[in-house]
């Protein structure tokens, strides 16, 4: 793996390192072959983002081999590394520090892994030690010890007599991408799925996409947003592989499972990797197939420095390691209309026809048709049409209803002026948590027994908006007799059985039906099509898909009632055709220069840190003379959408500086960021930023 090298006038003299004959004469005998080791630390420090060059006593020479984890001193710390290569001679000018011990034998790290890691810090101006601490999960030596003693050995693996590769010949290019993985090919795709349940779901597409790729003698890496997702995949794979043959990767399920799965999969005992996004650095031999599914969710994205994005963290790897790819879901984003733009990837998609006899059929509120037949549609909270698609549905089996929000009634406002209701004590908003509750702030939990208005003097609240406990309430109401069911908030629920009975869940939260559900009601789309953000209408697209797409055929009787303006968004759900509307939207932001037509970086920190480092990212030496990045800012950062007063003062509030950059210019530009901010920590000349690409909720 190439190395970091930092700038040897970033390092104090003492910490420089030498070559191995100019060890002190007292000094431990060292190895007697490949003496010197180069070792990544665990540090997080910009600066110390480089291979440092350690000498290997000999009684550690079988032992400090590459990718196990050390102890080396540092600056007369003891700090934890990798080893990531063994050499013969270090091309530093000063005498080199012993290895100090070897925690483990076991080569955690591979260079695969280590490479694509470095690869990763570079697209995101991040630090290596930031992305191995997301790809290689924390030790846990009574594991080890398993490992050692040949408990998790490998295995052969057979396929299960009812693979079915059926579901996939309902989509053009599906049969043809099959063939390709069992011929050993490395096909790269774009998967827009139907359905979200049932043997012709995305987890019976995906376990069929897997199931051939081992037939090749090859590993997959499945990625998916979230435990149920994962239970769901889990239980479609089942049918076709051995459970021996499938490891989970999970934070959720703690760290012992973790890290013996990861330990099943280096040692070869398995070769399917399915999990959550760190389970994109899933060491797995010989791999063949990576597959993200619903890659537009926020889930994906890593929530700490750099903040990788796991379907970039595929894609790097498929390049990598010359292996199939296949994104998955039942819209499309923006970047991967690009990726099937540039013709990086082929559309997998069905035919019109097939979408007709498959999806549910979908009715809009908002039209002119339903206006005619119900002119207070459009201010309705259930308009008429949704109400009957609610009766009826509740006779042949469970009705979904999706909300924007959970809780009661989240935002509160005054009765005379309709401004938004807010703490006396700290500005945040007012809400309920039921209809005998006090109104309260969410942010200091302050009651507000005695509210007035800021602005008109008023003392009586109305509710902004309902929420999913409030929905249910309602829907309890308007039909009783009939179970009402919530997911929301910690109790999202991944199944729900196939009875009458209404589900009332938030965005991202619904259940899915085994069989179907008769209808599905789409409330408060307005809301989320109004959302101040770059990519709230592909956001809203993407959860209504995903919303109707567990709604049963409509041959069988399904509809899906959407309560939202007849706009663009709603145009797609109602022809059923995600490609379009990413298709557009994706022309809109080329035509704008807004991601992901470009690359965006935002810089957020003190003004005058800002200031420092944009001051000598533009002096940078790395960047072509003349040149010059299109940019944004400085501008105050908002913390808390909505908040009329402050207690900080504007001098010291965070401000963001954004950068928008092309695609040819995307590698120099970041590598200049990167040294800019190393070289900043190295001389501490100014307070730290924070540096983050192409994040999501930056515009």
């Amino acid at each position: 793996m190439a190395g970091h090298e930092a700038q040897p006038s970033l390092l104090q003299p003492s910490l420089l390192q030498g070559f191995p004959d100019r060890l002190p004469v007292n000094g431990p005998p060292l190895a007697a072959e490949n003496p010197v080791a180069r070792v990544v630390l665990e540090s997080s420090l910009p600066h110390l983002d480089r291979p440092f060059d350690y000498s290997v006593p000999a009684e550690l020479a079988d032992s400090a081999a590459p990718g196990v984890r050390v102890k080396v001193k540092f600056n007369g710390q003891e700090l934890n590394g990798y080893v990531i290569e063994r050499r013969e001679f270090s091309d530093a000018a000063h005498p080199l520090t012993v290895l100090h011990k070897v925690v483990s034998p076991v080569a955690v790290l591979t260079p695969a892994i280590a490479e694509l890691a470095g690869a990763v810090a570079a697209r995101y101006a991040g630090t290596l030690s930031d992305v191995l601490r997301t790809a290689v999960p924390p030790r846990v030596a009574k594991v080890e010890k398993e490992l050692l003693a040949g408990d998790l050995e490998a295995a052969a693996v057979d396929l299960k007599p009812d693979t079915d590769a059926q579901a996939w010949a309902s989509y053009s290019n599906g049969a043809a991408y099959l063939q390709h993985l069992a011929s050993g090919g490395a096909p790269k795709a774009v998967l827009t799925a139907l359905q979200g349940f049932g043997p012709e779901g995305w987890p019976a597409l995906i376990a069929s996409a897997v199931a051939t790729v081992r037939s090749s003698g090859r590993g997959a890496v499945v990625v998916v947003p979230d435990y149920r997702d994962l239970e769901q995949l889990e239980a479609a794979l089942a049918k076709v592989l051995p459970s021996s043959d499938v490891a989970r990767l999970a934070a959720d399920d703690g760290q012992t499972p973790r890290y013996r799965n990861f330990l099943r999969l280096l040692s070869g005992s398995a070769g399917v990797a399915i999990g959550t996004r760190s389970a994109a650095y899933a060491p797995v031999r010989d791999l063949g197939l990576v597959v993200c599914w619903d890659d537009g969710d926020d889930l994906h994205i890593e929530q700490r420095a750099p903040y990788a994005h796991a379907r970039e963290v595929l894609l790097l790897r498929a390049e990598q390691e010359n292996a199939a790819c296949l994104m998955a879901s039942h819209s499309r984003s923006s970047e991967l209309q690009r990726l099937v733009e540039v013709q990086w990837a082929v559309p997998i998609e069905a035919p019109r026809t097939t979408v007709r006899s498959t999806v549910p059929r979908v009715l809009n509120t908002a039209d002119s048709f339903e206006q005619e037949r119900d002119p207070l549609a459009r201010i309705a909270r259930l308009p008429g049409a949704a109400w009957r698609a609610a009766k009826e549905g509740l006779e042949r089996g469970p009705v979904l209803v999706q909300v924007a929000r959970a809780g009661y009634a989240p935002s509160l406002v005054c009765e005379s002026c309709r401004e938004l209701a807010r703490c006396n004590a700290c500005q945040g908003p007012l809400a309920v948590s039921s209809s005998s509750a006090m109104p309260a702030c969410r942010w200091c939990s302050t009651p507000a027994p005695q509210w007035r208005c800021n602005h008109c003097s008023g003392t009586r609240l109305r509710r902004g908006a309902a929420g999913v406990m409030r929905t249910a309430e309602e829907l309890g109401r308007a039909f009783p007799g009939k179970a009402v069911v919530t997911s929301s908030g910690e109790h999202i629920k991944a199944t729900v059985p196939d009875v009458p009975a209404l589900v009332v869940a938030t965005v991202g939260a619904e259940p899915v039906a085994p069989n179907g559900y008769a209808a599905a009601l789409l409330l408060d789309g307005n809301s989320l099509l109004r959302r101040e953000n770059l990519r709230a209408g592909e956001d809203t697209v993407r959860r209504w898909f995903n919303a109707a797409s567990l709604v049963k055929p409509a041959r069988q009787g399904g509809l899906v009632v959407i309560t939202a303006d007849d706009t663009a968004a709603t145009g797609a759900l109602l022809r059923w055709d995600a490609p379009g509307y990413a298709s557009r939207e994706l022309a809109l932001r080329k035509e704008l220069q807004l991601p992901p037509a470009v690359r965006v970086a935002s810089v957020t920190g003190s003004r005058a840190d800002v200031g420092h480092f944009a001051d000598a990212f533009e002096a940078s030496a790395a960047r072509a003379p003349g040149t010059k990045l299109r940019s944004a800012g400085p501008a105050p950062v908002q913390l808390f959408s909505g908040a009329s007063q402050g207690t900080t003062g504007e001098a010291d509030a965070d401000v963001r500086m954004l950068y928008f950059i092309p695609y040819a210019e995307a590698a120099e530009t970041t590598r200049a960021m990167r040294a800019v901010k190393a070289a900043s920590a190295a001389k501490r000349t100014s307070g730290p930023v924070q540096l983050r690409l192409d994040g999501v909720d930056v515009l």
